[in-house]
C-alpha cells in the first residue's frame, strides 16, 4: 500500500504561500490538500477560487480540495477551472449525491466523499463504487490545529471492509489531527492518504516531518 501525505495549505502562513507551496514541491509529500469553508457549512471562512488557482500555478503535485460548503454541484465547473484535480463534497451536503459525482468526474476530476466524525461508514453503501476518495473526518471541521477522535480508527476498519466487499477502487483519506505520533496507526488502519496541517507547518522541520509520517510503520 503506498503512503500518501497531503499537507494542508490552511496551516501555511499566507503572508508566504509561495514559499509554502515550493516547500510541499520539495518534500516527499504527495499532493496539496486545500480546505475551502464558505462560513455556512462549517463556522469559518477561509479561501476559494483565487487561492486555487494561485496554487495550482506553482504546485508540481495534484490539489485535492475540499469543499466545506452548502450546495458545491453549483461549483463544480469553477473548482475544475482553478486547477482542482480531485474534489471532495459532503455527504452531509448533498440532496443528490450521485448526481454530483458523475458530474465531477464528467468536469475531468477524480470524485471524493467527506463524512463527519458522526456520520456513519454505511450510508456510502449504495455508491462507494462511485467514489474516488473518501475522506473521514477526524476532527469537527472547520477549524485546524484539533485534537484526534480516536472512533475514526474503527471507521477506517469499517471504510476498508466496504471497499473490499464492494470490490472498489476507492483511497481512504483521514483528514484532522493527524500527526507524527499517529501516523503509523492511521496507515496501518488501512488509511491510504493522510492530511495534515499543523503537525506539518508547524513543525520546527516540515520536510523531516512529512518523512517520518511516511516512514512510520
Amino acid at each position: 500500500m503506498k503512503k500518501r501525505i497531503a499537507p494542508s495549505i490552511l496551516s501555511a502562513d499566507f503572508s508566504q504561500l509561495l514559499s509554502s507551496i515550493e516547500l510541499i514541491n520539495q518534500s516527499r509529500a504527495d499532493w496539496f490538500h486545500l480546505d475551502v469553508m464558505d462560513g455556512c457549512f462549517v463556522p469559518n471562512i477561509s479561501f476559494g477560487m483565487p487561492v486555487v488557482n494561485t496554487v495550482k500555478k506553482h504546485a508540481q503535485k495534484p490539489l485535492d480540495v475540499h469543499l466545506m460548503i452548502v450546495q458545491p454541484e453549483r461549483y463544480i465547473n469553477d473548482f475544475k477551472v482553478s486547477g482542482a484535480d480531485i474534489l471532495s463534497v459532503h455527504y452531509e451536503a448533498c440532496t443528490h449525491l450521485h448526481r454530483t459525482l458523475f458530474h465531477i468526474k464528467e468536469a475531468g476530476m477524480k470524485a471524493g466523499v467527506a463524512l463527519n466524525p458522526h456520520t456513519p461508514v454505511c450510508l456510502l453503501k449504495d455508491i462507494i463504487t462511485e467514489i474516488d476518495l473518501l475522506a473521514l473526518m477526524s476532527v469537527n471541521p472547520g477549524f485546524g490545529g484539533q485534537a484526534f477522535i480516536t472512533q475514526t480508527l474503527e471507521k477506517i476498519h469499517e471504510a476498508r471492509l466496504l471497499i473490499s466487499e464492494k470490490k472498489a477502487t476507492t483511497l481512504i483519506e483521514v483528514d484532522g489531527g493527524v500527526d507524527v505520533l499517529n501516523a503509523s496507526k492511521l496507515f496501518n488502519a488501512g488509511a491510504d492518504v493522510l492530511v495534515a496541517g499543523t503537525a506539518i507547518f508547524g513543525a520546527h522541520d516540515p520536510l523531516e516531518s512529512i518523512c517520518k509520517m511516511k516512514n512510520r510503520t
